[in-house]
């Protein structure tokens, strides 16, 4: 974590009065309740010194904090009665008060009662599940929480997860007999032809199995996980992206900004009480030791030569803690394999590299193999921040640019569809391989006149032909960096309407730092996602909520859905600052006729026409949120969705007339390993079906 500014600085202080306080006032309450108390006291007062646009701690806010807390509490509407939101009303108001007194009522209140519904919970699904359904009956269920009531009473809601259950079951009915009747077709003796009455019951113990795994893993959920949620639910109030982190959580961030982390390189799943192996990651520690299966179930763990411990019903995340680990360090696992078969497994932990998670390029050309085009997809804007020397996205996008370059190549590519952002510095790096010097993007912070953050190293990595790609979900630093290009006329943005419009920028409170006690029973607190500043495009205008809109604009399937920034709660208001002086680049292509010989394309295109018209039945089909469960109407609305689905399936898995192939200086590392092959292969796969690419391609074409 970096140094703390200067105005944070003044956090310390008020800290430490509140901490002495704190001590003075609570010596006589558990380590939690003091752990607690200290806790919303810290973060509030992190907050107040810290965030962009402080909110004040009003009966507004407190209105908003309860409103949030309310609809996560219970999303769906099946756990609370109005009887208990009628109880829970009278703190509508005194959510802010008890933030100031750090006291936890309405949470102590709130999470005594949904502890006793999701108990009472699993008398209304064993019930409902006992006992056949009458699928012929003329009956809906509503699925949008927010457009349902709360049960009046018990017998209300035993009713409504009766229909929930007849629900589920009836999905899983209309699977089965789909399944027997293709068997049928296919006179497929492997089958079990079963009556409809069997058919039926085996969907109802289906859903039964599923629903008591839920509410096992439910039991699992304590206190301080609702705790955590509730913190989050005040926290969120500032704004959608700050956000309070327990440990555990701020760990698995780290992990996903770095695209690595140590430990025995096996993705797991909690499942019937067990802990099992859903895959192993290649080149991962377990892979190179060659025991640990996808299938094998882990019921015992230990540290070196220490005791196993046993995790049959242990939480994941608790499990998880225990089998990762630092790299160099021995974990045995005691496994129970698919045969039935016990054994124990040591391995040494790694640092397992998420491959997916890094910047990789491929050479795109058309049928007749004469125009050579770069393309680099670029996931997401990572940094490793406990290594210096660890990979980031800014040399790993340059290394493939000079890689491009070596294969002569007239223009390039850079997929930003996805991408959700990170770490700022590195746009800046990436956007100075394509021009000059110059300033990239300005940061307006709480205090003080608004930061320009520049390309101050001279010289260009690559001065070629440029586009962008960008979809709805290309959010933060990929906005700043499709909007620098676009202000600078690098290139040409090819992608949605518009991107997320997310303009803020968030740094992380290590909560522990800041505090700087050693008192027994606060640490660990964990930390604070903080939105720190807003940042502008070097134009004045800002990203947030407006997003970037594309020069090339094509159609997808989320064209008429809300989504994006707008949509979230509680968001920082768009804004404008003065510009700042930028010269902009020189280009041989005209954006006009690009864009005239585009829009031509696409209207020619049947594949876009047709993906235009599954964005507005997509569109339809969200907006219906009440559903029968009557079977035979049920059937027949799925058959004509899948209809629908595989016209446009089947359209977009066609060729779209490019040639994919991997870089030269790839080659004989890809070629020495056979996972990585077959890694290429499907990623190629899919690039030859991508329309989108190809717009790109023809669009670059047009370019050079």
């Amino acid at each position: 974590m970096k140094s703390i500014p200067m105005k944070l600085k003044k956090i310390i202080i008020p800290l430490f009065l509140f901490l002495i306080a704190g001590t003075l006032i609570s010596y006589t309450l558990s380590d939690n309740e003091r752990k607690d108390k200290f806790l919303l006291g810290v973060i509030f007062q992190t907050l107040n010194y810290g965030h962009y646009q402080p909110a004040v701690i009003n009966d507004e806010f407190s209105k908003k904090a309860y409103k949030l807390y309310l609809e996560r509490l219970d999303k769906n509407k099946i756990f609370l009665l109005q009887e208990d939101v009628s109880q829970f009303k009278k703190y509508i108001n005194l959510i802010d008060d008890e933030t100031k007194q750090t006291s936890y009522d309405f949470f102590n209140l709130s999470n005594d009662i949904i502890e006793k519904r999701i108990d009472e919970a699993v008398v209304y699904y064993k019930d409902a599940l006992s006992k056949p359904f009458d699928f012929k009956k003329n009956e809906t269920i509503e699925l949008d929480g927010d457009k349902k009531d709360y049960n009046k009473d018990k017998a209300e809601l035993k009713e409504s997860w009766r229909k929930a259950m007849k629900f589920q079951t009836m999905i899983s009915l209309a699977d089965m007999l789909k399944a027997q009747e293709q068997a049928k077709e296919k006179k497929d003796t492997s089958v079990e032809i079963k009556s409809y009455a069997q058919l039926e019951e085996d969907a109802r113990n289906k859903i039964l199995k599923r629903q008591d795994d839920w509410f096992r893993r439910m039991e699992k959920v304590n206190r301080n996980d609702r705790l955590s949620l509730y913190l989050n639910c005040m926290v969120n109030v500032f704004d959608p992206h700050t956000g309070y982190f327990p440990p555990k959580d701020k760990e698995n961030f780290d992990i996903a900004m770095s695209g690595k982390l140590e430990g025995i390189g096996a993705t797991l799943q909690e499942k019937d009480g067990y802990i099992k192996v859903v895959r192993i990651v290649v080149g991962s520690a377990s892979w190179k030791q060659k025991e640990l299966k996808a299938g094998d179930l882990i019921i015992k763990v230990a540290q070196g030569e220490d005791e196993a411990v046993d995790i049959i019903d242990m939480r994941l995340d608790e499990a998880v803690k225990l089998i990762r680990g630092p790299k160099g360090t021995k974990v045995r696992l005691t496994v129970k394999k698919i045969d039935g078969s016990i054994i124990e497994i040591p391995i040494i932990r790694d640092v397992v590299i998420i491959e997916e998670t890094y910047a990789k390029s491929a050479i795109v050309k058309d049928e007749d193999n004469k125009a050579n085009f770069g393309y680099i997809k670029l996931p997401k804007f990572y940094v490793d921040f406990n290594d210096r020397n660890g990979r980031r996205c800014s040399e790993d996008v340059k290394k493939e640019v000079e890689k491009l370059k070596e294969e002569n190549v007239k223009g390039i590519i850079i997929d930003l569809r996805n991408n959700g952002g990170g770490s700022l510095p590195d746009v800046v790096k990436i956007v100075g391989h394509f021009i000059d010097v110059g300033p990239v993007v300005q940061i307006k912070t709480r205090y003080g006149n608004p930061q320009i953050l520049s390309d101050d190293e001279k010289g260009i990595i690559y001065d070629g032909p440029l586009v962008i790609m960008v979809n709805t979900f290309s959010a933060s630093a990929s906005e700043i960096m499709a909007a620098a290009i676009q202000d600078y006329k690098r290139g040409v943005i090819v992608g949605s309407n518009i991107t997320f419009g997310k303009g803020t920028v968030q740094r992380f409170f290590d909560l522990d730092n800041i505090i700087n006690t050693n008192e027994e029973g606060i640490k660990p607190l964990g930390a604070l996602k903080i939105t720190t500043q807003k940042f502008y495009r070097i134009n004045g205008g800002a990203t947030q909520l407006k997003g970037v809109s594309s020069d090339i604009i094509l159609p997808d399937l989320y064209s008429y859905i809300d989504i994006g920034e707008k949509e979230m709660e509680n968001t920082l208001p768009w804004s404008q600052i003065d510009k700042v002086p930028y010269k902009r680049w020189t280009s041989t292509y005209d954006l006009n006729e690009i864009q005239k010989n585009s829009n031509a394309r696409i209207k020619a295109n049947s594949t876009f026409s047709l993906v235009n018209t599954g964005a507005e039945y997509l569109k339809k089909q969200s907006d219906k949120t009440k559903q029968t469960l009557v079977l035979v109407k049920y059937r027949q609305e799925q058959k004509e969705i899948k209809e629908n689905s595989k016209k446009i399936e089947d359209v977009l898995d066609k060729p779209n007339g490019l040639n994919i192939f991997s870089l030269a200086l790839d080659l004989p590392d890809i070629k020495s390993d056979s996972i990585k092959l077959q890694r290429a292969e499907e990623w190629h796969k899919e690039l030859k079906k991508d329309i989108y690419l190809k717009e790109a391609f023809s669009v670059l074409n047009e370019m050079k």
